[in-house]
């Protein structure tokens, strides 16, 4: 029998909480305090001044090329572009002689995870500083060559112009003058007035469609060095499970299978970094590694979490409500005497099943490493790679590829580590694959959900009472055994940030053991559970109340007022973002309820079997409303002929792209609330494919989106997310009013 047996060091650098305490950098640092020229001291400027660098991520040439470094990963959302265009359209620079590129993982660059919907919210002001301090020091050159002043001149689209003359000079004439001179700072940079973008606003276009639509453009499984092996690995079916024993024999006569690697299990919790353990197959071809994996006998020990059943974790959640909640939130007296409505709703776990699964290429030699992978933290998987293979981060080079969707799975690094693992353990480059399979079987899921829902109505037909019980496995329960019951982060998520005007509240979170899977975070989080439940109980309440849903959701609104959630919850968690820079107003949540209603035609009558649902959520700091109509097909399947979502994202950064985000949450949404599905039983998923873990198809998705999005000079929020979380209650909203049918599970099968 020939294989190696690795088993990889656990350093600190591993786990993300000690990595984010370490590697977060000011906006105002980055902007200000990374500026840098490239000299050498001793030589003359005309030898030497080769470009200008104001700061890391604006690079220009003499030649008059813009190079603009766009931290942030791009998997399909637009990042890369809009980014790019926010720096280029305070810079004026000529959008042709732009190159926009991919930083590398490096501290330098400040926060680098794209997740959580807000790379524009983060950085759109620090991104317009760049810009404009460039612009300036551009404008400031060209005056000391002509001898004018600088307020007689300014930048258009690549050159500076002498407003007065015809002169005009063209910015890679100017990098030798501009890298001479003190970075502006502070109130000396001047931003450009809103009338004056060209890009911002406006269409800002992709730096990558060309390389896409021709297959130049490289995804993490494009990459290729020489010398490279490919591998695959055998992973326990159960959460936490370990090799017993394993027969690679057979294994090793399947031509091009090199070797197998043994990587040994970190057991449950297993954390976000660490990778599951199992036996990699080394070949000469993806292909080879796969047969040949087809062929090892392992006995497994399955360890504590081969007694998993999802369906019946579910029921104890529920159960477990009266008696193990924990009270969040409690204003008021929930009437005893009046009429009551209740509910409970129930969502299953998911897995991201992005287009492009996990990969990794990882080159470990005896002083260095570097690594190309699809990585929504690069930083988090440079660092977890460098403490795996026993180096110091500055030894390791992490590439960032384009990723083939993401949806917070390509967050952990779990994958690029066992890439790195691997290829120090068999000497040369490796890259990892993981099948379809091995991505639905071996995910972070989405946490499934139950919750219970009560409100009382009095005698003048008003709502006086909410109470919200809400449990899940929470995603701490990943890394610690001990939480039982959702984090702050997870509670800011559509529970604690509860906007309708009812007297008296009681938000009550219930106990879940942590799953026996692992626990991530999926596209808009704990939204999805709390959107579903929230937006189709206040339809029930609208029903009970007889009104019309969309009344009722303004009635229930109250007034428009801005709300302070630390005054009834001291640890609310705004996104990150502090409660006075992003207040929630629900006046823009009225707004795009009636923006919603009105654009979809709300009210009008439909033919048999048709109906129209609505439903509104606040989430990543952006107002959301959703209106669906749906038919009831003869046989109980539901299809969409029409969708209206009204989006109030503050500044509009790239419009095409918050477009494009909505249609695609939309399909999104579809799958989630129709098709969607995670079996798990004895600790194993059921599913293994898309023939069973249905997704939306062509012929399924909704067939006419359409996305109206509020004009507001607000500070930018998130796209990402917020098309999510509306769309299931819309949807069963609509099947309710078509059929009078409650669906109050997810997935909807059938009617």
């Amino acid at each position: 029998m020939i294989s190696e047996v690795y088993t990889p060091p656990i350093s600190e650098s591993i786990e993300r909480r000690t990595f984010l305490k370490l590697g977060t950098f000011s906006v105002t640092g980055l902007v200000l305090s990374l500026a840098s020229v490239n000299r050498l001291v001793g030589q003359e400027a005309e030898e030497y001044v080769e470009t200008f660098a104001p700061n890391v991520h604006i690079v220009i040439e003499k030649s008059g090329k813009v190079k603009l470094i766009v931290s942030r990963s791009e998997m399909g959302q637009g990042s890369k572009s809009t980014m790019a265009g926010i720096i280029a359209d305070e810079l004026e620079a000529d959008w042709q002689q732009v190159e926009v590129i991919q930083a590398e993982g490096d501290r330098k660059y400040g926060d680098q995870s794209t997740d959580g919907s807000k790379s524009v919210r983060t950085f759109y002001m620090s991104m317009r500083r760049m810009g404009a301090t460039a612009r300036q020091m551009l404008e400031t050159a060209a005056a000391q060559k002509w001898g004018v002043s600088v307020a007689s001149v300014s930048a258009e689209q690549g050159l500076v112009k002498e407003k007065n003359t015809q002169r005009e000079i063209g910015f890679g004439d100017l990098v030798e003058t501009a890298s001479t001179l003190k970075v502006p700072a502070g109130a000396a940079v001047k931003l450009k007035k809103t009338a004056d973008f060209n890009m911002i606003g406006k269409k800002i276009p992709s730096a990558d469609i060309e390389d896409i639509v021709s297959g130049k453009a490289g995804y993490g499984i494009d990459q290729k060095i020489e010398g490279m092996r490919y591998a695959v690995i055998a992973r326990c079916p159960v959460y936490g499970g370990k090799v017993k024993s394993f027969d690679d024999t057979e294994a090793l006569k399947i031509p091009g299978v090199e070797k197998t690697v043994k990587l040994n299990s970190p057991g449950a919790p297993g954390g976000f970094a660490r990778p599951l353990g199992g036996i990699a197959v080394v070949a000469t071809s993806t292909w080879a590694a796969i047969k040949g994996r087809e062929k090892l006998k392992i006995e497994w020990d399955e360890g504590v979490n081969g007694n998993y059943n999802a369906v019946k974790s579910q029921e104890q959640m529920l159960a477990g409500f009266d008696d193990t909640t924990n009270v969040r939130i409690n204003v008021g007296d929930i009437p005893t005497d009046q009429t009551k409505v209740e509910a409970s709703y129930f969502i299953p776990h998911y897995a991201h099943t992005p287009m492009e699964p996990p990969v990794a290429l990882a080159d470990v030699r005896a002083d260095s490493c570097e690594v190309w992978a699809p990585t929504q933290s690069p930083q988090w998987a440079r660092g977890t790679v460098a403490g795996i293979v026993g180096m110091s981060p500055d030894k390791v080079k992490l590439n960032v590829t384009l990723l083939g969707g993401g949806f917070g799975r390509k967050a952990k690094p779990d994958f690029v580590a066992e890439a790195a693992v691997v290829s120090k353990a068999c000497g040369c480059p490796v890259k990892l694959t993981w099948t379809r399979e091995d991505d639905i079987h071996h995910s972070f899921y989405h946490a499934q959900s139950a919750q219970r829902l009560r409100a009382t109505i009095d005698s003048n037909n008003k709502v006086t009472s909410w109470n919200h019980q809400s449990a899940f496995p929470s995603i701490s329960g990943t890394d610690n055994l001990e939480a039982k019951q959702m984090s702050g982060a997870e509670a800011g998520q559509g529970f604690e940030d509860f906007p309708y005007d009812i007297p008296n509240l009681k938000m009550e979170v219930g106990t879940a053991e942590p799953a026996g899977v692992r626990i991530g975070w999926l596209r808009s989080v704990a939204n999805i559970n709390h959107g579903f439940g929230v937006g189709s109980f206040l339809d029930e309440i609208a029903h009970a109340r007889k009104m019309d849903p969309k009344d009722n959701l303004l009635d229930l609104l109250g007034a428009d007022r801005t709300i302070d959630f630390t005054k009834r919850s001291p640890q609310f968690w705004n996104y990150g973002e502090a409660t006075d820079s992003y207040t929630c107003q629900t006046g823009r949540l009225r707004n795009v309820i009636e923006l919603a209603a009105e654009k979809s035609g709300w009210g009008k009558r439909l033919p048999a079997g048709e109906g129209m649902g609505i439903a509104a959520h606040r989430s990543f700091l952006t107002y959301v409303a959703c209106v669906v109509r749906v038919k009831v097909e003869s046989d109980g399947r539901v299809t969409i002929p029409e969708v209206h979502y009204a989006v109030d994202c503050g500044v509009a950064v790239n419009p095409e792209r918050i477009r494009a985000q909505f249609e695609g949450g939309a399909v999104f949404g579809t799958s989630l609330a129709l098709y969607t599905k995670l079996s798990i039983e004895k600790g194993k998923v059921k599913e293994s494919n898309f023939n069973d873990y249905k997704l939306t198809r062509m012929n399924q998705s909704p067939k006419d989106v359409q996305v109206h999005i509020v004009k507001s000079e607000a500070a930018p929020t998130g796209v990402g997310e917020p098309p999510v979380p509306p769309f299931a209650p819309a949807i069963c909203n609509a099947i309710f009013a078509a059929t009078g049918k409650r669906m109050r599970r997810l997935p909807v099968d059938r009617v």
